[in-house]
């Protein structure tokens, strides 16, 4: 931070979806104005770092380490807390796995359990299904479909993505 100019930064550590590889992350150097009242605030060895309440749980007894390698220099994540504790999502997580994302990676798409409460689950749709003018069919027709089939705890499936902020290599509508 300090030779970025910012040493007066905290560091913002949260826990941004999951898979069965673990947890996706998102780390940010922030101004200490960005806190939220409801951050954790710990100290980092000279610096704060936050961590979200939605994250608290996830992030428990995980140990934050800034590497280098012959590759590069970055953030290193070991976290001994499971993907999912909840059996609902677990189980959820593994039809994503096994049957909707190959489906959906031909048309270099994919989506990501949220999390499950109850018995919602909360999806974001990402890659070529971010955007998609067919995304809301895809996630009825499909994604929702199969869930509640496959999954009876489930009683519904709700869409949390940003479909503005994506593209769409796929779709284009008629001119006409």
């Amino acid at each position: 931070m300090e030779s970025r100019g910012k040493d007066n930064s905290a560091l913002r550590v949260g826990v941004h979806g999951r898979s069965t590889q673990g947890f996706r992350y998102a780390m940010n150097i922030v101004d200490p104005s960005d806190r939220e009242d409801t951050d954790v605030v710990l100290d980092g060895g000279g610096f704060a770092v936050y961590i979200d309440a939605a994250s608290v749980e996830s992030l428990r007894g995980a140990r934050v380490d800034f590497v280098e390698t012959e590759q590069g220099a970055g953030f290193q994540i070991d976290n001994p807390n499971p993907v999912w504790r909840d059996e609902l999502a677990m189980l959820v997580q593994q039809v994503l796995d096994t049957q909707i994302n190959p489906g959906v990676a031909s048309h270099g798409g994919y989506v990501e359990l949220m999390e499950v409460r109850e018995g919602i689950a909360y999806v974001q749709l990402g890659g070529g299904c971010q955007g998609c003018g067919m995304a809301d069919v895809t996630l009825k027709q499909g994604i929702e479909a199969m869930i509640l089939e496959a999954v009876p705890g489930i009683t519904a499936v709700r869409d949390s993505t940003d479909h503005g902020a994506g593209t769409n290599p796929y779709f284009r509508p008629s001119k006409g």
